[in-house]
C-alpha cells in the first residue's frame, strides 16, 4: 500500500502503480513548457519597445497552444520505466525542480533573443520596404514564436534527456494535436488575415520561421547538459 499525493494505492504489484506515478511526470512537464511560454510571452511583452507585435486574436491562439493543446501533448505521455529509476520526492519537496528552472530560462532567454532582433532589425535584414512591411514584420514574429513552441513540445517530452524522440510514434495524441496546430497555423497566416491580423508569408519567411523553431531543439539539448542541484 502506497501513500502518494495524498492518494491511497491499494494494489500491490508496482507495475500497476506505473501509470498513477507517471502522471505526475506528465504534469511537471506540462508546466515546465507553460511556464516556459508565459516567460516568454512576458518578456516578449514587457521588454519590446513600440507596438505589441502579437494581437489579441494571436495570444488567443498562443494560449491555446499552451493550455489546451499542450495539456493533451505533454500530460498524456505514456509511462516508461525510467520513472521507477528516479530518487523520490519528499512531501516538502519543490513541485518546480531546479532543472525545471533551468530549461525554462534557457528556452526563455533563446527565445526572447530572437523575437528581440526581429522586432528590432526584422525589416532592415529581410528588406521589408513596402507599405505593409510592419504587418509582415509582425507575422514573422508571430510565426516564429508559434514554431518556437511546437518544436520545445518536443524538448519537454523529458526534462533531462537529449533524446526525446524515443516512444514518440507511441503518442498518437502528441503527433495529432502538433500536426493539427501546424495545420491551424498555415492556415491563420496565409488564410485569415482580416481576422487575424497577419498576411500570407513567402516561402523563405516560412522556412525562417521553422528553422528558427527548430534551432531550440540543439539549444534545448546543450542546456541540458548543465548541471544543477536537484532540489
Amino acid at each position: 500500500m502506497v501513500f502518494s499525493t495524498s492518494v491511497w494505492l491499494r494494489r500491490d504489484p508496482m507495475s500497476s502503480q506505473l501509470p498513477i506515478l507517471s502522471h505526475r511526470n506528465g504534469v511537471n512537464i506540462y508546466f515546465e513548457f507553460s511556464i516556459l511560454l508565459d516567460c516568454a510571452l512576458c518578456l516578449l511583452s514587457a521588454c519590446l519597445t513600440g507596438n505589441a507585435p502579437l494581437t489579441a486574436v494571436q495570444l488567443l491562439w498562443v494560449n491555446m497552444i499552451m493550455d489546451t493543446l499542450g495539456a493533451l501533448v505533454l500530460a498524456t505521455e505514456p509511462p516508461n520505466n525510467d520513472l521507477m529509476k528516479r530518487m523520490p520526492v519528499g512531501r516538502k519537496g519543490n513541485f518546480i525542480s531546479n532543472v525545471m528552472w533551468r530549461n525554462i530560462f534557457g528556452q526563455s532567454l533563446y527565445q526572447f533573443l530572437v523575437m528581440w532582433y526581429l522586432q528590432t532589425q526584422g525589416k532592415s535584414i529581410f528588406g521589408l520596404e513596402e507599405p505593409s512591411a510592419d504587418l509582415t514584420r509582425n507575422t514573422l514574429i508571430f510565426n516564429t514564436f508559434v514554431f518556437c513552441q511546437v518544436f520545445n513540445e518536443f524538448s519537454s517530452r523529458d526534462m533531462e534527456k537529449i533524446d526525446v524522440f524515443k516512444g514518440i510514434l507511441q503518442n498518437y495524441v502528441f503527433v495529432g494535436v502538433l500536426s493539427c496546430t501546424v495545420i491551424f497555423q498555415i492556415i491563420i497566416v496565409q488564410f485569415l488575415g482580416e481576422f487575424a491580423s497577419t498576411t500570407p508569408l513567402t516561402l523563405l519567411l516560412w522556412f525562417i520561421s521553422v528553422f528558427i523553431g527548430f534551432l531550440g531543439m540543439p539549444i534545448a539539448a546543450v542546456v541540458k547538459m548543465i548541471t544543477v542541484g536537484s532540489n
